[in-house]
């Protein structure tokens, strides 16, 4: 019995792009269950109406209305977002010639802002908790979910090799995004927070069926440098984002059980608030970018001989 064969080491069999869709799926629902419990608490509860609310309104004590810096952002980014994502989808569709992805991705934009829209005007409400606030759901934001999907269709479209920069940069852009609109009072902090959590569900299911229709540019190699530059933007992303939602959660206790300590010199649900949407956002990014890197295809073996 010739047993070489059972000795020698067995190459390991070259993965798809996407070669473990529940992943995908388990971090979609983890996504809506974000979205879920944020309305739950912020809109549903009491305590979580006055921390919405309260944030808001010494949003308004630190930057009234004739200081807002950022107003005239906001007012253009609508138009800024569309405009990044037609640019970078013709892009894509003319001179890469990846037409299916150029549809994916602004199906994931479409269904992103259609979803967000649908849940704030016909299924959500607001509640009357006793806490003196706008009597209508605000929750997700419009603005943000246009800012974020646009990041989010540009994040798809990207190649394996610039997926990590673009989650960087692109959840750079949705988080200041979503601060604007908080800074200026078009949003409490919950409704960006619910948003950009809507447009990271959509990503990661739109992100799935991209790879596996399309696997032939979805491919990276599972080691070596590449890897470990996804990962170092990940964890880039990761460690504000997880030392944001842990302060966030320590300054909302903190003003829950100590109310006397919330004065206007020391406004912590603002600030809890604000660093919520900023760890929130990070989060997401540094999932989008170990996610995708991680289940990236394997190259092509006969490509990589040559």
């Amino acid at each position: 019995m010739d047993t070489r064969n059972l000795l020698a080491p067995r190459a390991r069999a070259q993965r798809p792009a996407a070669h473990n869709p529940a992943l995908f799926l388990f971090a979609a629902l983890l996504c809506a269950a974000g979205v879920a419990a944020t309305y739950w608490f912020f809109v549903r509860t009491t305590t979580g109406q006055l921390a919405d609310e309260s944030a808001f309104k010494e949003a308004e004590l630190i930057a009234p209305a004739t200081e807002r810096p950022v107003i005239a952002f906001l007012d253009e980014l609508p138009l800024i977002s569309v405009f990044i994502a037609v640019i970078v989808v013709v892009f894509v569709t003319i001179l890469r010639h990846r037409i299916s992805p150029a549809v994916i991705a602004l199906g994931t934009f479409a269904a992103a802002n259609i979803s967000s829209q649908l849940l704030k005007r016909t299924v959500l409400d607001r509640p009357d908790r006793g806490v003196v606030t706008l009597d209508f759901n605000s929750l997700p934001s419009g603005h943000t979910t246009l800012a974020a999907s646009a990041a989010a269709a540009v994040f798809l479209l990207a190649s394996p090799r610039w997926r990590p920069l673009a989650a960087l940069f692109g959840g750079s852009y949705a988080v200041l995004a979503g601060a604007a609109t908080f800074l200026n009072l078009w949003h409490r902090p919950a409704d960006v927070v619910a948003s950009l959590l809507v447009v990271a569900a959509w990503t990661l299911v739109g992100g799935l069926v991209m790879m596996r229709t399309n696997p032939d540019w979805n491919r990276w190699p599972a080691k070596g440098a590449a890897q470990w530059s996804a990962r170092a933007v990940a964890l880039l992303c990761a460690v504000p984002g997880v030392l944001a939602t842990a302060g966030s959660l320590g300054l909302y206790c903190y003003a829950r059980w100590h109310p006397a300590a919330v004065t206007s010199a020391v406004p912590l649900y603002f600030w809890a608030g604000l660093t919520l949407i900023v760890g929130v956002g990070y989060l997401v990014s540094s999932l989008a970018c170990w996610l995708f890197s991680q289940q990236a295809g394997d190259p092509d073996r006969g490509s990589a001989r040559r």
